[in-house]
């Protein structure tokens, strides 16, 4: 059994690697770099792949029982056997906002523990801010923290007001189901940033609903689902239920990211 003393020793290691893997990747933005096209059509780089080693070879000496999922592996056909907990990395999440110059772009590591995310980092070294989330796998202690300027302050999800902010994304929209969504409220705002960070906006009370009906991976969703579930928010399908994860192929259907009622 994994306890939240356990998540929170990994968190406090995790964070300086989140930053090593930043700096890799900023400094390939400096260089100039080559963009490869996956199978999936998805776009990679070499940053994409330098993040990654970075991450997962601190990964497999801080906790070598657990498998680990990553984006760059997957993609390349490693996928590995999971039966019980396990971690997911997209070392560079937001490799479109990358690519096209934004700062949106993130690094990403969370640890599933009976299907749900018990520890999350997102690191985004353009902004210079880091969000980090644990929760004892029963729930009953739970931390999120942002990080801007080497000052830690605590995340709380806020009461959902009368009119909502919503978030959204920069390169996956899907207007034909977003709109009848958002028809539904009073939208005070609407907050569009690529990657992760979404998860963060709900997670830090600065935004209150992230719908998303795209398609994603687990690996692009863990890390800010913990942070999101550690302020005290939640991500279901809209249904209600609880995303869970170690779903076939680590593939999400749609789902809500949501700061409470």
């Amino acid at each position: 059994m994994i306890d939240y003393a356990t998540l929170t020793g990994w968190m406090k290691k995790l964070l300086p690697v989140t930053e090593a893997a930043g700096r890799a990747i900023l400094d390939v933005r400096a260089q100039g770099f080559d963009v490869i096209t996956k199978a999936d059509a998805s776009p990679v780089t070499v940053a994409d792949q330098a993040a990654e080693a970075i991450v997962l070879d601190v990964l497999e000496r801080l906790a070598p029982a657990f498998p680990i999922v990553a984006e760059e592996r997957a993609a390349a056909g490693n996928l590995p056997q999971c039966q019980g907990a396990f971690w997911l990395v997209d070392a560079l999440d937001g490799t479109k906002e990358f690519i096209k110059g934004g700062d949106d772009f993130t690094v990403n590591i969370g640890f599933i523990w009976d299907h749900l995310p018990v520890l999350g980092l997102v690191h985004a070294p353009a902004r210079k801010e880091t969000f980090m989330g644990a929760m004892d796998p029963h729930g009953a202690t739970r931390a999120a923290f942002v990080i801007r300027n080497g000052k830690r302050t605590a995340l709380r999800v806020r009461p959902r007001p009368a009119k909502v902010v919503i978030t959204g994304s920069k390169s996956h929209e899907v207007p034909a189901l977003m709109d009848p969504f958002l028809a539904k409220y009073d939208v005070a705002e609407k907050m569009v940033i690529g990657s992760s960070l979404k998860f963060c906006l709900v997670a830090e009370g600065l935004a209150d609903l992230y719908p998303r009906f795209g398609p994603t991976n687990e690996w692009d969703t863990a890390a800010g689902h913990a942070v999101l579930r550690a302020a005290g928010g939640q991500v279901h399908d809209f249904d209600g239920h609880e995303m869970r994860y170690r779903k076939a192929n680590f593939k999400n259907g749609a789902f809500l990211a949501d700061g409470g009622p």
